[in-house]
């Protein structure tokens, strides 16, 4: 069989399949539609504890970072100003 058979082959065949998925199209919908109801009424909302715990966590890591950052960014300025100035006067 040769290349070109092989590839028109494929082709008719990938055309029945895209008019099979078409057709299955709004049952496939129907099943999505029903598979995101059921998952919703899976999903509860956080209390206002736990809203509170989280974002407290949130804050305080993001300080934690800040500082961090501005440590670590300190340190590199200082290391590069005096590389600058130890290699610019010689």
């Amino acid at each position: 069989m040769s290349v070109e058979t092989k590839k028109m082959g494929n082709s008719i065949t990938a055309a029945g399949d895209f008019g099979d998925r078409l057709k299955a199209w709004p049952e496939r919908i129907k099943s999505f539609y029903n598979d995101v109801r059921t998952e919703m009424r899976k999903v509860t909302a956080p209390s206002w504890k736990e809203v509170q715990a989280t974002t407290t966590v949130v804050v305080i890591t993001v300080f934690i970072f800040g500082l961090y950052f501005f440590i670590i960014d300190n340190v590199i300025q200082r290391a590069v100003t005096f590389l600058y100035s130890y290699f610019g006067h010689h």
